[in-house]
């Protein structure tokens, strides 16, 4: 938030951890207009339209509908995580918490409002299904956001409908897969408090603790996400660097089987007069990719290099059994810099100046993007509508 910031901006940053073998794409989807009584069609489920929707910037699974992390033209980001409570989450087909990722955006102009979008959501379709696009076992988990603008912050988490929401006025915060909300609690589910009572969790007499009271019984509580520490060593100091270095440290890359498909920071200036800007990886592994800048303005130019094939009805999470095969869904930028990714890997000398190089790029575009933050000349639409593409076009390039 921006009292732990250097130049008083809200910084959010987040990486995606997910099956090495998914290919995560970044996708601007431009404001729309919807008739009347239409559907959308997420990920497994058909729900209501709004009709209109916002201006978004995702970066998602390839398979999926929904979002791991994104932004909208209002400046409101939210980062998804994956949990396990001791209530067992749904396998029947519902909305994911990637899902609601990208409906809140779609749907929300502010933090407060895009929670209340979530929750409502939530309680209509409630959220169910398979996480990962595996065809043997079904990964089930409960969700928890991460949703901030221009000036303030939400934690909101859930157990199946149930929910608990944190309004967060100074310092840090960060989310994982433990729950992390305590007594402290702005809003919750009418019936929260009821039904932990009536599963026995909770004896209706002791001080509320949402996460002691829906953790595993066997989970220790001590809340401690990956990069905590660094960020808190620099409060009062965090810069957009700093928040990049963070989601490149070792620790906050170490996920086990897991690799850190995508990775996502933005800048949120208090000031409505300074834009919002997003940063996207677009390629897997934060500590061989490069952040590439995203600013919304009119007539933004689609970036289809980081587009993965659309495959229709042939999606295999649209068959039934779903994920009995694997389509190829790399997109042109994940292809370039796979190649590059193995020099990195496993080329010691020349692995190393290629990474220097790149992230000479890098350098160069995090430089141009603070001086527009430290302007308070507006920025030109036509010169940044094509911003994030010629960013991709370069670092394609550069590669080949």
């Amino acid at each position: 938030l921006p009292s732990a910031t250097e130049d008083a901006h809200i910084i959010f940053g987040k990486n995606s951890a997910r099956p090495g073998n998914e290919v995560q794409e970044v996708i601007y989807i431009p404001p729309n207009s919807h008739e009347p009584g239409s559907k959308v069609q997420c990920t497994y489920i058909t729900i209501d339209q709004e009709e209109r929707t916002h201006a978004v910037i995702l970066s998602k699974s390839s398979w999926m509908w929904g979002a791991e992390m994104g932004a909208n033209e209002h400046g409101v980001c939210i980062g998804n995580g994956a949990v396990v409570t001791r209530e067992p989450a749904a396998e029947a087909e519902a909305l994911l918490g990637m899902d609601l990722v990208r409906l809140g955006l779609e749907r929300g102009t502010t933090a407060k409002e895009t929670v209340d979008v979530i929750v409502s959501l939530l309680g209509e379709y409630g959220q169910g299904g398979n996480y990962f696009e595996d065809g043997e076992m079904v990964h089930l988990f409960h969700s928890t956001f991460l949703i901030v603008d221009r000036t303030e912050v939400w934690v909101l988490e859930t157990v199946g409908k149930y929910w608990a929401a944190e309004k967060i006025t100074e310092g840090m915060r960060n989310i994982c897969n433990k729950l992390s909300i305590t007594t402290n609690i702005d809003a919750e589910h009418p019936e929260l408090r009821s039904y932990a009572q009536s599963k026995g969790w909770w004896n209706g007499e002791d001080n509320f603790n949402f996460s002691a009271v829906f953790s595993p019984p066997d989970e220790t509580l001590d809340h401690h996400c990956h990069g905590k520490d660094i960020l808190c060593e620099q409060s009062g100091n965090i810069t957009l660097q700093t928040m990049i270095d963070v989601l490149r440290a070792k620790d906050s890359m170490d996920q086990d089987s897991f690799l850190i498909t995508g990775s996502m920071v933005s800048v949120l200036p208090q000031s409505s007069n300074k834009p919002c800007i997003h940063f996207f990886t677009a390629t897997p592994d934060p500590a061989r990719s490069i952040f590439k800048p995203f600013i919304f303005v009119d007539d933004v130019k689609p970036v289809l290099k980081t587009q993965c094939p659309n495959f229709g009805d042939e999606d295999q999470a649209k068959q039934q059994p779903c994920f009995q095969s694997r389509l190829d869904g790399r997109h042109e930028l994940y292809q370039a810099h796979e190649c590059a990714r193995s020099v990195m890997e496993n080329e010691e000398g020349s692995g190393q100046k290629l990474w220097q190089a790149i992230l000479g790029l890098e350098i160069q575009g995090l430089k141009a993007m603070q001086d527009i933050l430290k302007n308070d000349v507006p920025i030109n639409p036509l010169e940044i509508a094509d911003l994030f593409y010629d960013c991709v076009d370069t670092e394609i390039k550069f590669y080949k």
